[in-house]
């Protein structure tokens, strides 16, 4: 892919995209720098609680993350490593959907029952997640308060 190429030409050329992640928020699934993820050019079909879909956060910041809940309209969207839901990511926002990735050389597929097993757990503790998360992070503003004085 060029630098010039956006994700949404280069899926609607080659109809599948693999590529390095950014950052820390589908940790531990996927690791920044190590691992690659596949998404295929999203269908006219919605996309289903729990897939990873790559979408355009405008203006032009491109986001992997997954779908917690299919709403009529639009969905709610969440990183497997971050507290703030996204709301009212529409059909037309989603450009892929993961089909796959690759994690210290060896290639894996969301059909797998080990990535199976590894959504239904990331999907049934987000509640938990995200209370200790939140906690983490009072604490930690709490101790550094403390340090100030």
């Amino acid at each position: 892919m060029t630098d010039s190429t956006t994700y949404e030409e280069y899926l609607e050329k080659n109809g599948t995209l693999t590529y390095s992640n950014v950052g820390v928020s589908m940790m531990p699934l996927l690791r920044q720098g190590k691992d690659l993820f596949t998404v295929r050019k999203k269908g006219a079909c919605r996309c289903k609680r729990g897939d990873v879909v790559l979408y355009r956060r405008p203006p032009d910041k491109y986001v992997l993350h997954r779908v917690i809940e299919v709403r009529p309209d639009d969905y709610v969207i969440l990183g497997d490593n971050c507290i703030a839901k996204e709301y009212g990511i529409r059909d037309s926002d989603i450009i892929g959907v993961m089909t796959g990735y690759v994690r210290s050389g060896k290639t894996h597929t969301v059909k797998e029952r080990g990535y199976r097993l590894y959504t239904s757990v990331i999907l049934d503790t987000i509640p938990v997640r995200v209370f200790f998360k939140k906690a983490k992070l009072r604490l930690k503003r709490i101790v550094k308060r403390i340090l100030k004085k």
